[in-house]
């Protein structure tokens, strides 16, 4: 009886750890920054927590463009076990503008569908372990607004100038259950809305190939036990950009110049 009384708090400690994380995993937004026809953009993230992210887009015409992205995640630890697969698909508008026609705007939407599964470990004083299993496939409808800008903004690095460009993407996304099994039981289904602004800034290596950091946050729209927005986006990711226009770049000011980054002991640039 005493053992059976063991399990059952150990069980409901791993339920209580359970509420404070979401089966559902946001992967980093796809942000191309198209600007003309036949143009094609790669990209691959991993955030801090070793969702790795991929991303893809080409450009139909001059203001339509078409995207795949996808996401997986294993990652096993002594308290949990995650992982995570999602596939989307979508397709919009873009378009340039300003006086040097070298800001982007696009507008797209898509579907997706993903699976997760946790499993939620913990321990009893008498050594026994318990866990609490939960696996999720789900459904995906998204819609995104993407704004960067290819201003000129320098950054002097090892005594060579880079270009910065920064952007932001603001995404809803409705995510929707399809199945919710809790150690093998069928469970009622749950969905939610979630508002994901990301932030992004991106360092040009060569003309085509960019470093990118993201920063963002997940606003779930609805209360729900499972469903929620427990994890956020934070990653590092390389961008390949070919074709495309050559945008015009504004005019650096002396405010727009980043300060150099000199490493002790190599030689200035002029």
């Amino acid at each position: 009886m005493k053992k059976q009384l063991l399990k059952a708090a150990g069980l409901f400690l791993a339920i209580g750890a359970s509420s404070c994380s979401s089966v559902y995993m946001p992967n980093v937004p796809n942000t191309p920054m198209l600007t003309s026809q036949g143009e094609l953009s790669t990209s691959a993230h991993i955030t801090l927590k070793g969702n790795a992210s991929f991303n893809s887009a080409y450009a139909v015409t001059d203001h339509v463009g078409v995207l795949v992205s996808g996401a997986m995640m294993n990652n096993d630890s002594r308290k949990k076990d995650f992982r995570h697969n999602l596939l989307e698909a979508g397709g919009g508008y873009f378009t340039t503008f300003g006086p040097n026609q070298n800001r982007i705007l696009e507008i797209y939407a898509g579907l997706g569908r993903g699976s997760s599964d946790r499993t939620f470990k913990d321990s009893t004083p008498e050594g026994m372990m318990t866990y609490d299993r939960q696996e999720v496939t789900f459904n995906k409808v998204f819609l995104q607004v993407n704004y960067s800008s290819r201003k000129k903004r320098l950054l002097t690095l090892f005594g060579n100038e880079h270009t910065l460009n920064y952007g932001t993407a603001l995404r809803m996304s409705r995510v929707n259950m399809s199945e919710f099994l809790r150690n093998d039981i069928k469970e009622a289904t749950e969905d939610n809305i979630f508002f994901e602004p990301v932030f992004y800034t991106r360092l040009h290596l060569t003309p085509n190939i960019q470093l990118q950091y993201t920063s963002g946050s997940n606003f779930g729209l609805k209360n729900r036990d499972f469903m929620t927005a427990g994890n956020s986006v934070m990653s590092i990711g390389l961008i390949v950009n070919v074709g495309g226009k050559k945008l015009r770049k504004d005019a650096p000011r002396p405010e727009d110049r980043t300060p150099a980054i000199q490493i002790p002991g190599l030689p200035k640039k002029n």
